[in-house]
């Protein structure tokens, strides 16, 4: 009987086999493509939400109103956590780069440490407000980003990576 380690090795071996690229290469593919499948939608969400006024509007919501908050339903818990995660990232990118309405360099509101929730007024706006609507969104299309990595990764290892690749061990290659 096989090992998980092994039954793990022989798909990713048949994987590699049957869309005729390396297993390395296939790998590195799929991280590249779940970091643009978030960096792109993320920038693309906050410019829309920021056009669209979403941000405060949404984001409200879960910051004032506590029958919303409240609802013991799954997506109102997970995006009043990925609200409050948003929230905490939002600043953390705003104070080191000056942007969503901080200062850059500015010194955080309390010490306290990262994983508690805080808030950073009571009313959350602007930018601050699209960059943490934003953020759960991209958190909130996560199943659909590493399926479309999934289905991707095949072919951006082809077109991209590998050539890239070869380029590179060409470089080193004594003559």
């Amino acid at each position: 009987m096989p090992t998980l380690r092994q039954s793990y090795h022989n798909a990713l071996t048949s994987l590699s086999a049957r869309t005729g690229t390396p297993l390395p290469s296939l790998a590195l593919s799929f991280a590249v493509l779940h970091e643009l499948t978030a960096i792109i939608p993320l920038a693309g969400i906050f410019f829309a939400s920021r056009q669209l006024g979403l941000g405060e509007r949404v984001v409200g919501q879960f910051v004032h109103n506590d029958e919303v908050r409240n609802d013991p339903s799954w997506l109102n818990d997970h995006m009043g956590q990925w609200f409050d995660e948003g929230e905490r990232w939002a600043e953390r990118v705003g104070r080191r780069y000056g942007f969503f309405g901080f200062s850059k360099g500015q010194p955080p509101v309390s010490a306290v440490d990262d994983n508690q929730p805080r808030r950073v007024s009571s009313v959350i706006a602007g930018d601050a407000a699209n960059a943490i609507f934003a953020y759960g969104m991209v958190k909130a299309l996560l199943p659909v980003r590493v399926g479309l990595s999934l289905y991707l990764s095949p072919s951006f290892s082809r077109c991209v990576v590998e050539p890239i690749r070869l380029r590179v061990a060409r470089l080193f290659r004594k003559s």
